[in-house]
């Protein structure tokens, strides 16, 4: 199973849902390979290995076909990560856009897991539709879109969605996806009327579970941990435990 963790907006929670996914499932002793693919690197910084060349990245898939096993990283508690560098930014304008290139991630997650890998995949996209991204999701089965609980997310959320709809005819199939709602104030007015106008919109593709705004979710990733790492009792672990047994109940994860 592949999953793509996306959203064209930024700080809506997409490294700290990939993340915290991943940290849920290994608890379960269900590795996990994370795959960051994001300039910014933020997936790679909680990690803490610090990558000196591209070489070493995910970027050396795509300038030199590079395989994945050999980039692999362990990761505690987690499975593994394929790790970012910031020279990432530049695949659009070195590689163009053609088939080979956007089908790039697709034929090393199969070498990779054919030679044995972990069987899922979480992949920590960047905040923009560009080479890197339609890689992610061309190579996905599916997508989880966090939106955090503000005006701007809920119209980003309707972008998206038109940015799936507009790809299928491309890649033959209707993409799956689901929405999870992150930073939920349950004090705010706010959350509960952008939760009730996401699920007139959504439907069942809006997930019951919310990501409640907490203290712990933000402070593990300075502290190079997951949630469960961090503060297994908190509500935050709670939260994700949940949208992780949600996902598997739905086959989604």
């Amino acid at each position: 199973m592949r999953m793509a963790v996306f959203n064209q907006k930024g700080g809506v929670g997409k490294t700290t849902t990939a993340l915290n996914l991943a940290g849920a499932l290994g608890r379960e002793s269900a590795p996990t390979l994370l795959v960051d693919l994001d300039p910014q690197a933020h997936l790679t910084a909680i990690h803490g290995k610090v990558i000196g060349e591209a070489h070493h990245s995910v970027f050396a898939l795509y300038q030199d076909n590079r395989p994945l096993a050999e980039l692999a990283l362990e990761w505690e508690g987690i499975g593994r990560l394929i790790p970012a560098h910031a020279e990432l930014i530049k695949v659009d304008s070195i590689f163009g856009k053609g088939p080979a290139i956007l089908n790039r991630l697709n034929s090393g997650l199969q070498a990779f897991e054919a030679a044995g890998g972990e069987k899922t995949t979480i992949i920590d996209c960047c905040p923009f539709l560009g080479v890197l991204s339609l890689n992610a999701i061309f190579a996905s089965d599916r997508i989880l879109v966090p939106v955090s609980s503000d005006y701007l997310s809920l119209r980003g959320a309707l972008q998206i969605e038109h940015t799936l709809k507009a790809l299928e005819p491309v890649i033959k199939r209707r993409i799956e996806r689901r929405y999870v709602l992150t930073r939920f104030d349950r004090r705010r007015k706010m959350s509960f009327e952008i939760r009730d106008r996401l699920s007139l919109q959504f439907g069942v593709e809006l997930c019951e579970t919310v990501i409640s705004e907490n203290v712990a979710v933000a402070e593990a990733p300075a502290l190079n941990r997951d949630i469960f790492a961090h503060n297994p009792n908190s509500r935050g672990a709670a939260d994700y435990l949940e949208l992780m047994e949600e996902l598997r109940s739905a086959r989604f994860l």
